[in-house]
């Protein structure tokens, strides 16, 4: 299937990205600095990982956040590719086979695409990052986070997700006037089905605001 596409002039082509040892930072065209959300996002995880960490060991604990960083970008461009309507005969097999498994989700619920791997920031909550995909979800406008895991994951165990989505959909009504509120995250999970979740902007964006804050207190004199 040809997926159809509707550019929103964002007033920019993309943000400058600058990333150091403590974190990700983007300016907007006027020159303003904001913190990755990502970035401000990771502490909700710091005692999680360093507990696994402990337990498998520096060296392999190493192995797999490599392993797992490498697939998950990889996954990231060969769906980017497929959603604009380009060739993914190029990749591994393994990274063919995650997009094989999305696509029945893909073809089912993923209408009009607005935007992918979308620079985006907000003065509001002071905060900026790159969207996966805003696009139609079963009709209805959304911001849509593209995941992969070794593991099925349940909806109590990544807020951090949700809280992402939902700034995201901020910056995006803040940039372009159009109001989104519904979040989608679309996970691959290794031997088992894909994985849908939606969720209301509204209910994470009080999780967002509280680890910016904190995030903030910890750097205040950094």
């Amino acid at each position: 299937m040809e997926f159809i596409h509707e550019t929103i002039d964002l007033g920019y082509n993309d943000l400058v990205a600058d990333t150091t040892k403590s974190g990700r930072t983007y300016t907007d065209p006027d020159g303003y600095s904001y913190t990755s959300i990502t970035t401000v996002l990771s502490i909700l995880n710091e005692e999680s990982i360093q507990a696994w960490r402990a337990k498998v060991g520096e060296e392999k604990a190493n192995k797999i956040s490599q392993q797992a960083s490498s697939r998950g970008t990889a996954v990231h461009e060969i769906i980017e590719k497929y959603l604009k309507n380009e060739d993914t005969s190029d990749f591994l097999p393994h990274i063919k086979q995650s997009l094989e498994n999305l696509k029945p989700k893909l073809h089912k619920s993923l209408g009009k695409i607005y935007g992918l791997e979308t620079s985006l920031y907000s003065r509001h909550l002071g905060l900026a990052g790159r969207c996966d995909c805003i696009a139609e979800w079963d009709g209805v406008p959304s911001i849509i986070d593209f995941k992969t895991s070794r593991r099925p994951k349940k909806k109590k165990d990544i807020p951090h997700y949700f809280a992402q989505g939902s700034g995201y959909a901020v910056m995006w009504e803040e940039r372009t006037g159009m109001p989104i509120t519904n979040v989608v995250i679309l996970m691959d999970v290794d031997n088992f089905h894909p994985i849908v979740y939606k969720e209301h902007r509204d209910n994470h964006i009080e999780l967002l605001m509280d680890t910016k804050k904190e995030y903030d207190r910890r750097n205040i004199f950094k």
